[in-house]
């Protein structure tokens, strides 16, 4: 059965670390959210401006696309996606019935530290306060979310989701 997992959290969370070491452990493709988004949202964020919800919506629906498509060929995918808000959330969920979320969460001074020992193409730890402003933690109604605390090694990152079966 194709699923197709979103692992969010704000930037410095793990997202792709985790992505890359979780796709092959359950057979899924690990695709970076990052290099989904349009020339002007990196342009953006390589100024140091955050994005709006305006930018992120093209973004949000090419993710949901990707997803879609993936999981109508049969096929699984894990896509790294800061996915902050719960309106992101329930709009990578139209028309995704396969959908699961993953929240790597972490605090503010365990992610500035992670941020501090990196580099990134273009999202400077100085976006990061407002990524923590614009985080919508995850609520019990959104029941499709799997929170898994960050301040434990990657191997047992992986292994609490690979458990959770979130793609069988």
């Amino acid at each position: 059965m194709a699923g197709f997992i979103i692992l969010m959290g704000v930037s410095g969370s793990g997202k792709t670390v985790v992505g890359k070491a979780l796709a092959p452990r359950i057979q899924a493709e690990f695709i970076d959210g990052d290099n989904l988004h349009s020339q002007r949202n990196v342009d953006k964020m390589a100024a140091g401006i955050p994005l709006t919800d305006e930018d992120r919506l093209d973004w949000l629906q090419l993710i949901a696309k990707v997803g879609r498509e993936h999981v109508a060929h049969g096929t699984s995918c894990i896509i790294a996606c800061s996915a902050l808000k719960k309106a992101y959330r329930e709009l990578l969920r139209v028309d995704n019935p396969a959908i699961s979320f993953v929240y790597l969460k972490g605090s503010f001074d365990l992610i500035h530290d992670r941020i501090a020992k990196r580099s990134h193409q273009y999202m400077p730890s100085s976006l990061l306060q407002s990524q923590f402003d614009t985080l919508e933690e995850p609520q019990v109604d959104e029941q499709d979310v799997l929170t898994v605390s960050i301040d434990q090694p990657i191997d047992a990152i992986v292994a609490e989701i690979a458990q959770a079966k979130l793609i069988s």
